[in-house]
């Protein structure tokens, strides 16, 4: 089995995360969405919270495993779901500049090789921080986001200039 992992924070989960995960789907038999949490991030959802947005929204794609990963290294993580990649969206050459270091130092970690996916024209604008900011100011991010999530921020969020 071609196993992948596809790492990342999710907070919350967007259209552009959505598209990536579900063509790596088409590339492996299973992606495993690896919730992450980086203790030097603030988070608008808990955890558990995350990981629920991203079951119930990639749940009827078959072959995804939604997860928590815990803590310590991704390839340390990858090496023990027997993951042989790490799938990473791009949307410009400045996530590649980010990323690439990172996917080097987990080939030579652990194995691992990292897929880059970029992102569809009408995502690359797209970050979890940028649908937090332009909901919380009253702007309209339901094409950006799964209804579920949508309904999420507007019971979590007061919103201003609405």
């Amino acid at each position: 089995m071609r196993r992948a992992v596809c790492p990342g924070s999710f907070d919350p989960i967007h259209n552009g995360h959505l598209e990536v995960i579900a063509r790596a789907a088409n590339l492996f038999d299973e992606v495993v969405v690896a919730v992450s949490t980086n203790y030097a991030k603030k988070y608008r959802f808990s955890v558990e919270e995350r990981i629920e947005m991203a079951r119930r929204t990639l749940g009827a794609i078959s072959g995804i495993l939604v997860e928590p990963m815990g803590e310590g290294l991704l390839a340390e993580y990858c090496r023990q779901r027997g993951a042989s990649a790490i799938v990473k969206g791009l949307r410009s050459s400045s996530d590649f500049d980010y990323e690439l270091p990172m996917a080097i130092m987990n080939r030579q970690l652990s194995g691992v090789e990292t897929v880059f996916l970029p992102a569809e024209a009408h995502y690359v604008h797209l970050s979890s921080t940028l649908v937090k900011e332009v909901h919380d100011l009253g702007g309209d991010v339901s094409e950006f986001v799964p209804r579920s999530v949508l309904a999420r921020l507007d019971a979590t969020t007061p919103r201003r200039g609405s």
